[in-house]
């Protein structure tokens, strides 16, 4: 249609606006030749306006019209039948052959009687807003990376020294003493030491320390001879034989005897192992990483651990604090768990309620990181919207009454001689009542010994089991 040419060649107007657009813009007639084109759409597109008037817009390949291919013919672009294309993120490609990325909509132009005179598309450049997002999402990632190693996570100053602890130890092969209480991820620990040395391509053994006898943890560790006790029926490579060349981590190394401490100081200082039952040494290459959440060293003063196997274990010593010393983690954390469960389950659950993360920051966190994540996990039980809530969290978080009961679980940091002071019957029971009846449990969170638990309940007539 000769009439849109003319009128955007008389009118002056127009034509000031067309140049003055940040926008590419080109106008078609109803043929689908290119009739106008602006000097944005020179700079996006890189061809000149003498270069494509008179063409089709075919010149620019756009990836998606409608959500489609272009079609073959104008007449059959969708464009003429709907009137208008909502913005649309697509490809055009430039005039020296790359892709340009770009938002492009388009309307039928008509006159008063509804005839169709033409077209007019926009094009919007979207390069400088992809260099946003890859710039924002490189931040986002080496942000996450500042924030994690391996499986810790946390960007408070204690983890964070935690994390330059860990990256200096995996340097060496020095032994390691890693120490917190139960559930801030002394394991994790070890297994990221491992992961960042040089012996990561080797084997990581791990043994739990109290989870066996000492004749048990003997053969674990050591292996035994054919025919060394009842039930020996054949020649056993120990742990640390299966560790050659690789890391062993001994976990709770505070529970292991008088006769395992000699033969494990035997180990540190010669690097060899003799199995039970022969005489023969066997040499063994290993990094040897500990952890435990005792008091090392005042089992030293009392006698029941060895000074020498002490300074032998704690050549490298790294504390792990506990969750209520880092409690600008807890966001962090929360994120992790909650995209951890919606993996796990299925669900979609985004976020958390303000109440409930203000719950999570008044709460002590006696069971630390992993009393954290089991209560994200008991929140996905209860919970069917897309946000935790205060009511789909445990009871104890929920309640503050529960909090002093929990206020100095841990017996790395717990002034003994002042629990006792504060504890009462019915401080005792309470807490009995919360952990199950499991006197272990009320030792570990008030910092006191099982014996003691048995005293007082015997002195407050409190029953060994729970009535029925």
């Amino acid at each position: 249609m000769k009439e849109i040419a003319q009128e955007l060649q008389r009118n002056e107007f127009v034509g000031i606006l067309l140049k003055s657009i940040g926008d590419g813009v080109f106008v078609l007639d109803t043929n689908g030749t290119i009739i106008a084109w602006n000097p944005a759409m020179e700079k996006i597109a890189g061809y000149k306006a003498e270069e494509v008037v008179g063409k089709t817009c075919s010149i620019l390949s756009f990836s998606r019209c409608f959500g489609k291919q272009c079609p073959a013919g104008f007449q059959d672009c969708k464009i003429m039948k709907y009137g208008h294309v909502e913005p649309t993120e697509c490809l055009l490609r430039h005039k020296d052959g790359h892709a340009v990325s770009v938002t492009k909509n388009a309307r039928v132009i008509r006159q008063e009687d509804g005839a169709v005179l033409g077209v007019v598309e926009a094009v919007t450049d979207l390069t400088e807003l992809k260099n946003i997002r890859v710039k924002m999402e490189e931040a986002t990632r080496r942000l996450g990376e500042l924030n994690r190693l391996g499986g810790i996570i946390g960007k408070s100053h204690l983890i964070q020294n935690v994390f330059s602890s860990i990256k200096a130890s995996a340097a060496s092969d020095a032994t390691v003493f890693i120490h917190g209480a139960s559930g801030t991820g002394k394991e994790l620990a070890a297994d990221v030491i491992h992961s960042i040395s040089e012996r990561r391509d080797k084997p990581l053994v791990t043994v739990n320390c109290s989870a066996l006898s000492e004749s048990l943890l003997e053969s674990e560790l050591f292996g035994h001879a054919k025919g060394a006790f009842t039930g020996a029926y054949r020649d056993r490579a120990g742990r640390f034989e299966e560790a050659d060349n690789g890391t062993i981590f001994l976990d709770e190394i505070g529970d292991i005897s008088p006769y395992i401490q000699v033969k494990l100081l035997r180990v540190l200082q010669q690097r060899e192992v003799e199995r039970v039952g022969e005489s023969k040494r066997r040499e063994v290459d290993i990094r040897i990483i500990t952890a435990t959440n005792k008091d090392l060293g005042q089992l030293v003063k009392e006698g029941s651990y060895r000074e020498d196997l002490y300074y032998r274990l704690k050549v490298f010593p790294i504390f792990i604090p506990p969750l209520r010393q880092r409690k600008e983690d807890i966001p962090l954390l929360v994120n992790h768990f909650i995209k951890v469960q919606n993996k796990h389950t299925g669900k979609q659950i985004k976020h958390i309620a303000q109440p409930a993360m203000k719950a999570f920051f008044d709460y002590p966190w006696p069971g630390n990181v992993r009393e954290l994540s089991n209560a994200i996990e008991h929140a996905f039980v209860i919970c069917n919207g897309s946000e935790i809530d205060l009511q789909d969290l445990p009871i104890e978080i929920r309640q503050k009454e529960n909090h002093s009961l929990h206020c100095n679980p841990s017996p790395l940091n717990t002034d003994t001689s002042s629990v006792r002071k504060k504890l009462t019957r019915d401080m005792l029971s309470a807490l009995l009542d919360d952990c199950e009846w499991n006197k272990a449990e009320v030792a570990r969170r008030l910092g006191l010994s099982r014996a003691s638990i048995w005293k007082y309940m015997k002195k407050w007539n409190i029953p060994l089991q729970k009535d029925s």
